[in-house]
């Protein structure tokens, strides 16, 4: 039978274009690719804890702390940003907006009780006190990544590489875009950098709280939303390199108040770029969407009767019951195949996530080291006091480039070579441990160049590892499986920050007092000043890198044939599925 087309004309006034642009922005607000955007900001507001090396000398000095304390700080810091179970957990029962609310509150509270402190505004706390803060301040980030990350895959599953590799780029850059910010705002005050991080992220994820949310019933006939993809790449490469050319003016001409500003200002507009492309795109889909209701519709009834009468097949064919097996069973002998959904129990106890655990604890543990390292860094090594501003944008800038180049260029072997991500994974640690090589045998200016690669490289391993962790184990449970993979890190960090770098920079601090003759005064602060300074540790880390490396190297050979295969396939079938 014949279905007329039926077409609504409406109110041809101002009051029917008025609602009708009301319905539009309705729409584009409550659309993916809003959401998509909306992520973007939550997640450049993400990286605060990418900025202890311009406070972390405020706490050292005004609480009069040695190097191994303000490590065991870091520590708490590293252990607080990676401890991410709890909002796994959390994330499988509630909803996205119960994430960001937690993560805001939390991220304000840490943070601004350390600004009081550091700022005499409270009673002087004891260590254990400013370690729980900046525990607290720094959990507030796995709240972020969860509900953002988690989010987003699931409404854009089939480029998950090149989504990672944004979504964790804004991260990357958020270090460098709030220091363009807080020199504006504040100007040179490193204490005022601490308020700034508490109530900024908190604002952006409470401003954004309803937007971010799984979209259920996506029919959108887009055949490449790799394409979108690259357009907000290369927006945000023009963010970062805005940034990084201001970074190095900053660095050469002194900038007064106003023209921090101004650079702020830009800043803030190219990371507003991304919502011109959202809209373009609800846009398209929404046109697309009523050009085909306003089509004629013709629907043909054949064989009614045979239709509507039932097979006798379909009750004649039962599915076989399988037999029950014990839990022990099917944590370790019945496994499903890499790409299925695991179960957390299986995932937690397989080899491969064994293997990741130990490249996280070698290669992001080395990196969060050398990061909260860095201002003591550039002191030991004659620099001045902004020159270790320049330092962390130029680590937070080149962490964008290398989680960005992590997702894309993964994703782009992977589909066209068949390059496994574990190997992609191999060759950033090896490159990791020549960073942590120029910073144990220094040269003029090599602290620059140190930490661009230790920059790049840690920006491009957490992608990488979010990726490996949802193509091996599927995504049912990736909520709590990406945040158990980064356990190693906060042990790694403790290890290699707290017991082995702290205590070497100490120890030579010692020894240059010995020298001086003033080892038996009383000494508020330990400062270490040399190239012998941190030599000895970062060997140590550099060998610890290349150990993660090779473990890799194992996980490589164990997953050489699920990567030479389709792994998104189910995700097309789906496709079609839905297309039938």
């Amino acid at each position: 039978m014949n279905v007329p087309p039926v077409i609504s004309k409406g109110n041809t006034n101002g009051g029917g274009r008025g609602h009708r642009t009301c319905q539009l922005a309705v729409r584009v607000l409550q659309g993916r690719w809003f959401s998509l955007f909306a992520s973007f900001i939550v997640m450049a507001g993400a990286g605060a804890t990418y900025l202890f090396g311009i406070y972390s000398k405020d706490i050292k000095t005004t609480l009069h702390y040695d190097q191994t304390t303000l490590n065991l700080i870091g520590f708490f810091k590293d252990l607080g940003a990676n401890i991410g179970v709890i909002s796994g957990l959390i994330a499988e029962i509630a909803p996205t907006w119960c994430l960001l609310l937690i993560g805001a509150t939390v991220n304000f509270t840490g943070y601004f009780m350390i600004w009081l402190a550091i700022t005499h505004r409270i009673h002087e706390p004891r260590v254990w006190h400013i370690c729980m803060y900046m525990c607290i301040a720094a959990n507030a980030q796995n709240f972020e990544n969860t509900g953002v990350l988690v989010t987003t895959i699931r409404n854009f599953p089939k480029n998950r590489g090149a989504l990672l590799g944004l979504l964790k780029g804004f991260t990357g850059l958020s270090g460098a875009i709030m220091a363009q910010i807080y020199f504006a705002v504040y100007g040179d005050d490193s204490k005022a950098l601490i308020l700034l991080i508490a109530w900024l992220p908190a604002a952006i994820s409470v401003v954004f709280v309803y937007t971010i949310r799984e979209i259920d019933g996506v029919k959108e006939k887009e055949t490449n939303e790799l394409k979108v993809f690259y357009h907000f790449l290369f927006v945000s490469i023009v963010l970062a390199l805005f940034i990084m050319a201001m970074t190095i003016a900053q660095k050469m001409v002194p900038f007064s108040r106003a023209g921090y500003a101004a650079s702020s200002s830009v800043v803030c507009v190219l990371l507003l770029a991304p919502l011109f492309i959202s809209i373009k795109q609800e846009l398209t889909i929404l046109k697309k969407t009523n050009q085909e209701e306003i089509e004629v519709c013709e629907v043909k009834v054949e064989n009614l009767e045979l239709a509507q009468e039932p097979s006798m097949n379909t009750f004649t064919a039962q599915p076989k019951q399988k037999p029950k097996s014990s839990c022990f069973r099917n944590i370790f002998l019945n496994k499903p195949e890499r790409g299925e959904n695991y179960s957390i129990l299986q995932a937690l106890l397989s080899t491969d996530m064994l293997i990741l655990y130990i490249t996280t604890f070698c290669g992001l543990g080395t990196s969060f080291t050398a990061v909260d390292n860095l201002g003591q860094i550039g002191e030991s090594l004659g620099y001045p006091r902004k020159s270790v501003s320049t330092f962390v944008s130029l680590l937070s800038i080149w962490n964008f480039f290398g989680r960005i180049s992590s997702g894309f260029v993964s994703e782009h072997l992977l589909a066209k070579f068949k390059f496994p991500r574990p190997l992609m994974m191999t060759l950033v640690l090896f490159l990791s441990c020549i960073g942590h090589m120029l910073i144990a045998f220094p040269f003029p200016g090599s602290i620059y160049i140190a930490s661009i690669i230790i920059g790049f490289s840690f920006g491009a391993q957490l992608p990488l590892l979010f990726a490996i962790v949802s193509e091996l184990f599927g995504l049912k449970h990736f909520t709590t499986l990406f945040n158990c993979a980064q356990l190693g890190i906060p042990l790694g960090s403790y290890i290699l920050n707290v017991k082995i770098t702290g205590p070497m920079y100490d120890k030579e601090a010692l020894k240059v007092l010995k020298r001086s003759g003033l080892d038996r005064l009383v000494a508020t602060e330990l400062v270490c000043i040399g190239k012998q300074c941190y030599r000895r540790s970062f060997m140590v880390l550099a060998g610890v890198c290349c150990f993660g490396a090779l473990a890799t190297l194992v996980l490589v050979a164990r997953t050489r044939e699920f990567y030479k295969g389709d792994i998104y396939s189910k995700f097309k079938e789906q496709r079609e599925l839905e297309k039938s």
